[in-house]
């Protein structure tokens, strides 16, 4: 059966194991982005939490994803929860970094005008410092979300991995058109989401485009 003749009879599998991989990426990059920016606030509010916040997300990250794994599976099983447990931790330092980094850079000047507009803490986060402090923020969404779609394929050793799940069937097989297959969708998924942080920004920030102009 050639490489075309396989596509065309397994696609179902190979849609499924997509929406799979971009369901798992979603939920990562969604809880981890709550997270995240709960941690960010606290350490807005107070710049003491810094330190052990981020030194305990940068530990989580430089743990090895088989290592983190291997000590979730005993705990909770060959399960969505432990690869999202594990996809989660990874987003964690990159989240809370680039949305601390984003408020910290909002002007001084745009803090006060929005006080002495009468705005309060609550008012002036929403409506002037998040919106200045986007760009950032959205950056390090793009850089959390492609480190994700990637960090999907190794959650296959468990059970779980959407297009990892076909490429390791591809292995196992010796069949390298699902292994081509799989490598080409998680990479056009990448690409596809960080367009889509990108489009998303441009509309979300109208000031920006008119001073691109």
């Amino acid at each position: 059966m050639s490489g075309w003749d396989w596509i065309a009879s397994h696609l179902t599998d190979i849609a499924a194991a997509t929406r799979d991989h971009v369901v798992l990426t979603i939920i990562a990059v969604g809880v981890g982005f709550a997270i995240s920016f709960a941690l960010a606030l606290l350490i807005h509010r107070d710049r003491r939490a810094y330190a052990p916040v981020t030194a305990v997300a940068g530990l989580l990250y430089t743990i090895p994803s088989l290592a983190l794994f291997a000590i979730l599976v005993p705990i909770t099983g060959l399960s969505v929860l432990t690869a999202e447990i594990g996809l989660v931790s990874y987003t964690l330092l990159i989240l809370v970094r680039n949305i601390v980094a984003g408020l910290d850079a909002v002007p001084p000047e745009a803090r006060e005008a929005a006080a002495g507009m009468g705005y309060s803490a609550l008012g002036r986060l929403l409506r002037v410092e998040l919106p200045l402090a986007l760009p950032v923020i959205v950056a390090g969404l793009r850089i959390a979300t492609v480190t994700t779609i990637g960090l999907v394929m190794v959650t296959a050793l468990i059970g779980e991995g959407g297009l990892g799940q076909l490429m390791l069937r591809g292995f196992t097989l010796q069949n390298y058109t699902a292994v081509y297959v799989g490598t080409a969708l998680s990479v056009a998924l990448a690409v596809a989401a960080d367009l889509l942080f990108l489009g998303a920004l441009r509309l979300a920030t109208p000031w920006r485009r008119a001073r691109e102009r």
